[in-house]
């Protein structure tokens, strides 16, 4: 299902990378959070495209949809 996405406990201790770099999902995730476009990682990290960009997304997504999370209450 996801093809670009890779895990391997050698590179960044099994942390989901974008296959052929050591630039993890997350890092893509936290970038978009901090109000990057796809643009702007792009131009910070040349070696991805937009489907790898696309694909970390949505393979983040996938994994909060079915995360359990108790939150603390205010």
């Amino acid at each position: 299902m996801f093809t670009r996405i890779q895990t391997n406990p050698k590179i960044l201790c099994g942390k989901p990378v974008i296959k052929g770099t050591r630039i993890p999902v997350y890092l893509i995730v936290e970038l978009f959070a901090s109000g990057y476009t796809i643009e702007k990682v792009i131009e910070a990290y040349p070696a991805l495209t937009k489907e790898d960009i696309g694909e970390a997304l949505n393979y983040a997504a996938s994994l909060a949809k079915y995360e359990e999370l108790e939150l603390a209450e205010a």
